[in-house]
């Protein structure tokens, strides 16, 4: 059942048509990956669906009773702690639970009858409505997505002014989650989060019982999660059937089918035009009705298209003047505090050629280790030696190092006046830049406009020892894979901070896990990674069952022991009773003997208790042999 129908909508900035006629339904639980160009109209489609903006032309028809919308750069603005922001989401259900405890107490101080059975009527209803938002669990879905999104308990009262934007985000996603819309739509909703966090989400995702858009340049994230790919191209939106990998056959398929049907077309054309010419040159009556003829077929026909392969992308490639040695770079026992550790006895050694991915969750301290290495961070204990030649190139995920109030063009002129205008222009315009761009002030660039600038001064540094901090995470699809094959080809050192598990997997040779107690290294790219943590704790379960088959052995053992004894002591017990029942029966025996006892009709009681005592002799000597047998 379609839960969104577009049609035929038309949206337009200005002079820029940002969507044209674009047309689609969307079914009940669908999971649909919406992918594009940065600027393509990705953020725009949203805003439309969310009803944040409104449609030039066409229709949009939602019938969700609720839409959460995680924006890209959602900032939040509260006073409260991070645990009682979440709790907003449920203000209803808590609402309803000061109800119910307030008639609790009302009803523990009425003593009137007829008022009693109108608080238990109240009382009944109010419980039944909380049961039927399911209340009780409303605390433990706050602790489980908190906890799935990076934030420890201990950060629970910690208050939302104090947190850092990317945190800011994360929360406002827990309360997007918790939210349980109907629709989700969630615009790069994996940016400021760790690997242990996505793979979290993922789970979430795949799960949810709603239905889903999501706009995302995580290529593991779409594949594990969506069963749909709509791509927004040229102001136009195409549909296709599957995950990201799927999509990428499909539109190679397309693409081909496309390029062969204009090139047999216009060999056709071709082939037309050829006969007509030769026809005009007979100068026949009958030759020139057959041109004719076949310039009518020409004119009738439905002219295919050129497929347009979109090359617009940046043109990427470092290089580096000086060889470094072989030994780039030693880091021995190295320890960072702030206000508590970060970690303490780090130590390493990169060489030369290396291409290594650092991990670890959130706040380990991944970001403070490269700026450390680059002398932007310097109360550290530990020892770092750089080798011969080594030259520094370092890109940082804030953008720190822009200046915010220069234009594009003084950005990089300022830093390499040795270049002439026309060269600057023409190395901006290989990044997108082009004519009047190059004069846009840094402080009003996208995120993916500073994330190119900087890579451009990245290669203008000629370092041959690059360390970079989340270079993908403002990069559409295209400029991803161009990033890519430029540090495949990359003959220098690398090391880099990432949560896109794709680029991690090409691009790593060694993997280094930061951990609160030094680091853990990893030979090979991140699938070998996985491959050896799994194995490891699949060997640590081993260990954990055999330790704990042992426990439950020496367990048994000693239950047995004690059974053993419990056992002995019990028939001794038994023995004991048997012997005490025979010396009663004995007793009345000789008492039924008493000729007083008929006359007084003791002998009714005396019979009662005497056959009594013969059937529990008789289970006693039962059990006695199967104990003792």
């Amino acid at each position: 059942m379609a839960i969104i129908t577009v049609s035929n909508v038309t949206k337009s900035y200005g002079i820029d048509i940002i969507l044209q006629n674009i047309s689609f339904i969307v079914n009940e639980g669908d999971k649909i990956g919406v992918i594009g160009e940065n600027g393509a109209g990705k953020s725009t489609l949203f805003n439309l669906l969310a009803g944040f903006t409104e449609v030039d032309s066409g229709t949009i028809s939602i019938s969700a009773n609720k839409i959460g919308y995680l924006q890209q750069n959602t900032v939040i603005e509260s006073e409260k702690s991070i645990y009682e922001e979440v709790k907003t989401v449920f203000d209803e259900i808590f609402q309803l639970e000061k109800q119910i405890k307030s008639l609790e107490e009302k009803i523990s101080q009425t003593k009137d009858p007829h008022l009693l059975d109108k608080l238990f009527l109240e009382y009944s209803f109010l419980t039944d409505k909380y049961n039927e938002l399911d209340g009780y669990s409303v605390e433990s879905k706050i602790r489980g997505v908190l906890n799935g999104l990076g934030f420890d308990v201990s950060q629970f009262d910690t208050p939302v002014s104090t947190l850092s934007g990317g945190q800011k985000t994360r929360l406002m996603l827990a309360k997007t989650l918790l939210l349980s819309p109907d629709v989700l739509l969630l615009d790069e909703p994996t940016n400021h989060l760790d690997i242990n966090s996505i793979e979290w989400l993922e789970q979430y995702l795949k799960f949810y019982n709603g239905t889903i858009l999501i706009i995302s340049h995580d290529r593991y994230f779409l594949d594990k999660i969506v069963t749909r790919i709509f791509e927004i191209e040229n102001t136009h939106l195409s549909v296709y059937e599957g995950n990201y990998t799927e999509y990428l056959k499909r539109k190679k398929l397309e693409m081909e089918a496309k390029l062969k049907a204009y090139e047999e077309q216009q060999k056709e054309i071709k082939r037309i035009k050829s006969i007509i010419q030769i026809q005009k040159n007979r100068r026949t009556e009958k030759s020139v009705k057959m041109a004719e003829s076949k310039q009518k077929l020409l004119e009738k026909m439905e002219i295919i298209e050129k497929p347009v392969i979109n090359n617009k992308s940046i043109n990427l490639r470092f290089d580096f003047d000086l060889e470094s040695g072989n030994d780039v770079l030693t880091v021995k026992n190295l320890s960072l505090r702030f206000d508590r550790q970060i970690f303490s006895n780090v130590s390493f050694e990169i060489k030369k050629g290396e291409k290594i991915a650092l991990l670890g969750p959130n706040g380990i301290g991944k970001s403070s280790l490269l700026k450390i290495l680059v002398g932007e961070i310097d109360n550290f204990e530990g020892e770092i030696k750089f080798g011969t030649n080594v030259i520094t190139g370092y890109y940082e995920q804030e953008f720190k190092s822009l200046n915010a109030e220069k234009t594009v063009i003084d950005e990089i002129w300022d830093e390499n006046p040795y270049l002439t205008q026309t060269e600057v222009r023409t190395l901006l315009a290989s990044f997108l830049f082009r004519e009047e761009d190059v004069f846009k002030t840094i402080s009003t660039l996208s995120g993916g406009e500073k994330a190119r600038l900087s890579l451009l001064k990245l290669i203008l540094s000629k370092a041959n020892f690059l360390l970079m901090d989340e270079p993908t995470n403002h990069l559409d699809l295209k400029a991803k894979e161009v990033l890519e094959e430029a540090l495949l080809d990359y003959t220098g050192t690398l090391l880099f901070v990432s949560h896109d598990r794709y680029f991690i997997d090409k691009i790593a040779t060694k993997v280094m896990i930061l951990t609160p107690q030094g680091v853990e290294v990893y030979l090979g790219n991140y699938s070998y990674y996985i491959e050896k943590k799994n194995q490891l704790n699949e060997e640590e379960e081993t260990i954990k069952k055999t330790k704990t088959q042992i426990k439950n052995e020496r367990y048994k053992e000693r239950l047995a022991k004690l059974k053993l004894k419990q056992q002995k002591e019990y028939l001794k017990n038994l023995e004991n009773s048997i012997y005490q029942a025979e010396e009663r029966i004995k007793y009345l025996e000789e008492k039924m003997c008493d000729a007083k006892i008929y006359k007084t009709g003791e002998i009714v009681e005396i019979q009662k208790e005497y056959n009594a005592l013969k059937s529990k002799l008789e289970e006693m000597y039962e059990e006695w042999e199967n104990l003792s047998g």
